[in-house]
């Protein structure tokens, strides 16, 4: 007889968790470019091959977290309600995020979020990958804004504004203070570059 469906979904996902936490775990407490792949799979109880089925690259494995929000912009800007300029609802959704501290936003002074940062900025295979993720993501809203050289001027200057208003907030946290002190900061700053973009 075999699993349904919703249940083998459920365990890929709890698996796919497991593995990404001993490697958060792993990364955080040795550095990334000190742990091996064999490390995260011995600590995750799998198989290097099982490992790679879940994530194609080592970097994968910390930066899944901004690959959730992969595509985020395009889908923003496609789903906006009628009459809502692009550049309207990408604020919105920035400064909604920020409100919610969400980590991609930088505004996240959980511990650990912080030390992901700091990871993920010192790192230089990490900052690639990053910048990787982020060439698709400009790609995909110079799509979604009509394509052409303008649109992808225009989705190159927002990708490069989420980014510079991100690592802001976060320095400004790795310096000490919470987010809850950066907050008012953050949502000056994305409503003045956001207004630059208009």
């Amino acid at each position: 007889m075999s699993e349904p469906t919703g249940l083998r979904d459920l365990k890929k996902e709890r698996t796919r968790d497991a593995i990404a936490e001993a490697a958060a775990s792993l990364f955080l407490e040795h550095g990334f470019d000190r742990v091996s792949v064999n490390d995260i799979a011995a600590a995750a109880e799998i198989s290097k091959p099982t490992l790679f089925r879940y994530f194609p690259t080592k970097e994968d494995l910390v930066l899944h977290r901004f690959a959730d929000h992969q595509g985020e912009a395009a889908r923003v800007v496609r789903d906006r309600e009628p009459g809502i300029a692009p550049a309207a609802a990408l604020h919105r959704h920035f400064r909604a995020a920020l409100d919610r501290h969400d980590p991609v936003t930088g505004l996240n002074d959980h511990p650990q979020v912080v030390a992901f940062h700091g990871l993920v900025f010192s790192t230089p295979s990490l900052a690639g990958r990053l910048a990787q993720y982020q060439l698709e993501d400009e790609e995909a809203l110079a799509r979604a804004l009509g394509d052409g050289v303008q649109a992808r001027v225009r989705a190159a200057q927002v990708i490069a504004t989420q980014r510079v208003l991100a690592r802001a907030n976060w320095q400004k946290i790795a310096d000490g203070r919470t987010a809850r002190d950066v907050h008012a900061e953050a949502v000056a700053d994305a409503d003045q570059a956001f207004n630059q973009l208009r």
